[in-house]
């Protein structure tokens, strides 16, 4: 079911995490908007949610504007709802400047699934974050997961060459591009030969779908991959009426097997768990030092350097010393 943002006043983190575990919508809302705002309850939602969580399987969408990300998500929720798995989505929208809101909220795209009770819809903004994602999405994902979703797809803003970000995020990362897009020449640019599980060449029904496809195998042929390594396959949809979306799924499921099997999964995890301790670590650094620019020893030492009595990585060593004690 789609939905937002809702508050209350007095919030039993335990008593949300029970309430979102059995499905019910409006507390996974509620903790997802406490993930957004940053609530001083983050702390003990995340506590709560630890032991639930690790059961779902994440797949990225990404790609670049236009190419049918959001109707892409849509014909995979019916898929996938097709074999009785629980989905969730996270739709990460452009912020608007004003509001810090998304622009678009919620997809009207995705409106089908609306009152499928298997199925949470939620847009949230990127509020300026660059890499295509929105910095609470990791958080986010894990409402979902001890929520009971088998499956939760993030869709990327899709901004091009800094979308790469999902691929840290994501078990299997879905990269789609689409004739006319000119995405020969954005693959190379945007590094997705290197981010991608499967890539979906959307608009198959239009024409230069098949020498997008041809060309798109050329540069994959080109990449260095042992024996061993999974090889990307290449999935021609028509996503508008559903074409092809299966034998996506299939290949989703196939890079899941391959990734269990070889242990490559839990290597992923791994990494994700860590990058999340980083920003978690680097945004309380960051609030240490919000007021750096107010501190007169900063001041003292531009100087210094300025007028070449020291150097910066000296000055820097101080400024670190001040903040450390």
């Amino acid at each position: 079911m789609t939905t937002g943002s809702r508050r209350s006043g007095n919030v039993s983190v335990p008593d949300l995490v029970e309430r979102a575990r059995k499905g019910e919508a409006r507390a996974v809302a509620r903790l997802i908007s406490l993930v957004e705002d940053a609530s001083p309850l983050l702390r003990e939602v995340m506590a709560g949610l630890a032991p639930h969580t690790g059961h779902a399987q994440i797949v990225g969408i990404t790609g670049s504007p236009g190419v049918g990300k959001s109707t892409s998500t849509n014909a995979l929720v019916t898929a996938l709802r097709k074999t009785g798995k629980r989905v969730g989505v996270l739709a990460v929208d452009p912020s608007s400047p004003f509001s810090g809101g998304a622009l678009l909220g919620d997809r009207v795209r995705m409106q089908d699934h609306a009152l499928d009770r298997d199925v949470y819809i939620r847009s949230m903004a990127s509020r300026g974050h660059l890499g295509g994602l929105s910095w609470s999405t990791p958080q986010a994902l894990r409402v979902l997961d001890a929520a009971g979703c088998d499956v939760v797809l993030i869709e990327t803003v899709g901004v091009g060459q800094s979308e790469v970000e999902i691929a840290g995020l994501a078990d299997t990362t879905l990269v789609l591009l689409a004739p006319g897009m000119g995405d020969g020449i954005q693959a190379a640019k945007a590094g997705i030969l290197e981010i991608g599980d499967v890539y979906v060449v959307n608009k198959a029904d239009r024409d230069g779908a098949d020498q997008v496809r041809r060309d798109l195998r050329n540069m994959l042929a080109l990449a260095e991959r042992d024996e061993e390594s999974w090889r990307p396959p290449i999935v021609q949809t028509v996503a508008q009426t559903g074409q092809g979306v299966d034998e996506v799924v299939e290949k989703i499921d196939a890079h899941r097997a391959w990734m269990e099997g070889s242990g490559e999964l839990g290597r992923r995890r791994v990494r994700r768990a860590r990058d999340e301790i980083e920003a978690i670590a680097v945004t309380a650094l960051r609030k240490r030092w919000g007021d750096v620019h107010a501190r007169t020893e900063l001041d003292d030492l531009a100087e210094k350097v300025a007028a070449g009595d020291s150097d910066p990585y000296v000055a820097a060593d101080v400024l670190l010393e001040a903040y450390t004690d």
